[in-house]
């Protein structure tokens, strides 16, 4: 038998609802129904409540110069073919415009150089936050072109030899020199570490094993004198991926770079016990 109201329950249980999720909760019991019952509106509405405090900050929280912006969550698994509405995403804080921006200018800053400084600034800010940004998402934001976005990536990578974090290079997708050159260095030349290459420039171990088997696979076909497309062809790449391979091989052989040694080069990956006690021995 149901449990008659009191009176202040009478009085003041309704105004519990008149709030946005009361007012949700009516509006898919009355133009919804189908949905389910009371219990399934409620899961739904609070997802829905929840959404909506992530992704509307209150602006009051927000710097001035500062700005809201839903990207890619870091953590998404990318694969072919997948679209953005099956995509996770996050809601991230950027510094559009810096307290120091105005006085540079007046000091004489060319704009180019406080646009690419924002990039940078954007793609790691945005990683820091678990998101993962694009090259049209900083055109959009910057209004620059996706070409000038990627331009300055570029540049800084390669004055700094380092990655920029973005959705390219944690994901995986799409073709970019740079990063192979940078990796391939790191590991080769400086004599970094799998576990230090992975965090420096925001790739898997596995992206960074593929790398070097692909790199050694070219270079091993180069050698023999083999043309673009039957390198490709033995390799089972893209001529334009092959490409950038042999790029990276004609630059190191005008450095005069022994490229023997990397051909028997194998990419190691160390336990974390043993990552954890050299750390400790270099700290001591």
């Amino acid at each position: 038998m149901k449990r008659a109201q009191t009176a202040l329950e009478s009085s003041f249980m309704p105004q519990a609802y008149k709030n946005f999720t009361g007012a949700l909760e009516a509006f898919f019991s009355k133009e919804c129904p189908q949905i389910g019952g009371l219990r399934t509106r409620q899961v739904l509405v609070n997802y829905i409540a929840e959404m909506v405090r992530i992704f509307y900050p209150e602006t009051s929280h927000l710097g001035q110069g500062q700005i809201q912006w839903t990207t890619v969550d870091k953590g998404e698994k990318s694969s072919y073919g997948k679209s953005m509405k099956d995509t996770a995403l996050k809601s991230v804080v950027i510094d559009l415009v810096q307290t120091c921006d105005a006085k540079e200018r007046a000091e004489g800053k060319k704009l180019k150089e406080v646009k690419k400084e924002a990039v940078v600034r954007i793609c790691k800010q945005v990683d820091k936050q678990d998101g993962c940004i694009t090259n049209a998402e900083l055109a959009i934001i910057l209004k620059i072109s996706p070409s000038t976005a990627g331009k300055y990536i570029k540049e800084w990578e390669v004055e700094n030899k380092s990655v920029l974090p973005r959705r390219g290079t944690i994901h995986d997708i799409g073709p970019s020199m740079t990063h192979k050159k940078i990796i391939i260095e790191k590991l080769f030349l400086e004599g970094h570490n799998v576990q230090q290459v992975s965090r420096e420039t925001y790739h898997s171990l596995p992206a960074i094993q593929r790398y070097i088997e692909t790199f050694k696979k070219v270079l091993l076909c180069h050698k023999k004198t083999m043309e673009l497309k039957e390198i490709a062809y033995a390799v089972g790449h893209t001529p334009n991926l092959v490409q950038q391979y042999l790029d990276i091989i004609q630059n190191y052989e005008e450095r005069g770079i022994v490229l023997e040694k990397l051909e028997k080069y194998e990419v190691e990956i160390e336990s974390k016990y043993n990552e954890n006690l050299r750390n400790f021995q270099n700290e001591k």
